[in-house]
């Protein structure tokens, strides 16, 4: 397979197209995997304070403050 059949395989064919999405997922997943790990490796001993901003905790929030 010359470079030039593996180029239209991989941009002129719907198959190719697939594979090359694929792999820019898997990419990104191993990426973002590593990159949490290291994250949680260098803060793991970080304790949440009081006025701690989170993103999922709004909705826990919001329903007890209506309570």
């Amino acid at each position: 397979m010359d470079l030039g059949e593996l180029y239209h395989f991989l941009f002129e064919t719907i198959p190719g197209i697939g594979v090359l999405i694929g792999v820019g997922l898997v990419l990104s997943i191993l990426a973002s995997v590593i990159m949490e790990r290291r994250t949680r490796k260098r803060f793991a001993n970080h304790e949440p304070a009081e006025d701690d901003w989170s993103f999922f905790d709004d909705e826990e929030d919001e329903d007890e403050d209506s309570k």
